[in-house]
């Protein structure tokens, strides 16, 4: 085992890379071993071990390189830090960790092989296999890089130890990946229920593929979406948990320092980059190549309150909005109020709106999968006809499977309009919203304009009721429904159990 000092900022060896808020320190090299002494009469393992501190205002990318000769058969990494004590409202220490190949490190390059962030202390990679949130592939020569992300440093540094381990040998096989298929049976033209945000043991989650599964079927999901952080490890890790019955569709969750974005839907195996914030313009490029790669750009979380997960990219390059996430919370009912303030610009502009959907986000127990669920009205149960349902605002989200909404507008000369469609009529035009609820008891109906919500009803008991209200074109822009629980604190809304795109009324 060989100590290596180089690691501190400051220190020898640090230059600047090609990516904004990057550095870059000296190199780590390993001498081609003699032979003999290790397994089978081979090379020996040959570890070293680098050590530094990060100060306070680190970039947010320092990148160790690592010089790999050849006839490396898996590389292996472990890492420690200092969480120091700090003072209440003082962030800690935080270090999250990754690597690239020798392929190097540029924006959206094929560098990437792997991410874990702060969710695990070590990781390997060879060619037959590799630690979940890497990518399995042959450990070819040349300068590899240790990507560490110092999340947040405390007033006294962050110090750190990185261990690196060659183990030689045959370099083995990669095994081709099995990935989800792109339709499955469904039920033809109807309403499809999914779950679009998940986490496994492929980035921060508990629970494996195989469990996300069970827990999807038995929540009556239809189609989920993988959305591991900085990773696309886990498209392969779900072959044998399709069928019939559950499109699983393959994705990414952009982590950037800026907020958090799902892409929903991207081909398997395309990996988004996520190293950079607002202020580098580079969001845009991205969310082209996420839709170029098949997927929809979905803000995740805008108003979280966890470090780095607010919002602050704007919405111009997304094509559906996560209103709700997980156990309803204030953060969802400011994300949904400034949701419904966006309508207004598009209603009577014309202009492209941004419709809402509601996912789980769900990692461990006591998550629930499918709490909330977004369902879309689709032409059948594929990756394509999902999205086009999803970015056209056909859907509505529900806490659970047990409740179901059925909600249109009518005008007084037969004509119709569901959700996220537009309805025609005359601007003093009698029209009359119309809401079919079950599944909700102790729950209220409520009927949502640009000025505000207008007029509400308490559900029967059951859960299963009907409310019905009259307007015109000129006196509501749109028009969309909500389902709450009780308030909880008097004077205060409840939490949502459902709620709906809009229906736009044009005069």
């Amino acid at each position: 085992m060989t100590e290596n000092g180089s690691g501190s900022i400051g220190r020898r060896g640090l230059i600047v890379t090609g990516a904004a808020t990057a550095l870059t320190l000296g190199s780590v090299s390993f001498a081609n071993a003699a032979p003999g002494g290790g397994a089978g009469g081979g090379r020996p393992d040959e570890t070293k071990v680098v050590r530094g501190t990060l100060p306070t205002g680190s970039p947010d990318f320092v990148y160790l390189p690592v010089e790999v000769p050849r006839g490396v058969r898996e590389l292996a990494v472990s890492y420690t830090y200092e969480k120091t004590p700090v003072p209440a409202g003082t962030q800690g220490n935080a270090l999250d960790i990754g690597i690239f190949d020798e392929r190097g490190t540029a924006l959206g390059g094929a560098g990437f092989r792997g991410w874990s962030g702060g969710a695990r202390s070590s990781f390997f990679i060879r060619a037959d296999d590799a630690t979940p949130g890497y990518l399995r592939g042959p450990v070819r020569a040349g300068t590899w890089h240790i990507a560490l992300g110092p999340y947040t440093v405390a007033p006294q540094g962050l110090p750190y130890t990185v261990t690196v381990t060659l183990k030689y040998g045959e370099p083995g096989t990669t095994p081709a990946p099995v990935y989800p298929p792109v339709r499955a049976k469904g039920r033809g033209r109807a309403w499809y229920r999914g779950d679009c945000h998940l986490h496994s043991v492929h980035s921060d989650g508990g629970r494996t593929p195989a469990e996300i599964a069970a827990l999807a079927r038995a929540a009556g999901l239809d189609f989920i979406n993988t959305s591991e952080h900085n990773t696309t490890s886990g498209h392969r890790a779900w072959q044998g948990l399709w069928g019939d019955d559950l499109l699983i569709m393959t994705g990414e969750e952009i982590t950037t320092r800026n907020g958090h974005v799902v892409a929903l839907g991207t081909e398997p195996g395309h990996f988004i980059d996520w190293r950079y914030r607002a202020r580098d313009n580079r969001f845009g490029r991205f969310a082209r190549e996420a839709r170029a790669a098949g997927g929809l750009v979905v803000p995740a979380h805008p108003h979280a309150t966890c470090v780095g997960c607010g919002w602050k990219f704007g919405f111009g390059d997304a094509d559906a909005v996560e209103v709700w996430n997980g156990p309803y919370t204030p953060d969802d009912e400011v994300t949904l109020q400034e949701w419904d303030n966006s309508l207004v610009a598009a209603a009577r502009s014309g202009r492209p709106w941004l419709p809402a959907m509601g996912n789980s986000d769900a990692h461990r127990d006591p998550d629930r999968v499918g709490g909330p669920q977004t369902v879309v009205l689709a032409e059948d149960l594929s990756r394509a006809a999902i999205q086009a349902g999803l970015k056209a605002g056909h859907s509505y989200v529900a806490e659970s499977a047990a409740v179901s909404l059925s909600f249109s507008v009518s005008g007084g000369h037969g004509q119709h309009a569901g959700i996220g469609e537009r309805l025609r009529a005359g601007a003093d035009e009698p029209v009359t919203a119309r809401l079919e609820v079950t599944g909700a008891p102790g729950c209220s109906a409520s009927f949502v304009t640009d000025q505000g919500t207008l007029y509400t009803t308490q559900l029967p008991a059951s859960g299963t009721g009907t409310a019905e209200w009259g307007t015109t074109p000129s006196y509501a822009t749109y028009i969309r429904a909500e389902v709450r629980h009780a308030p909880v604190t008097p004077g205060l809304q409840g939490p949502l159990t459902a709620f709906t795109n809009p229906v736009f009324l044009t005069g």
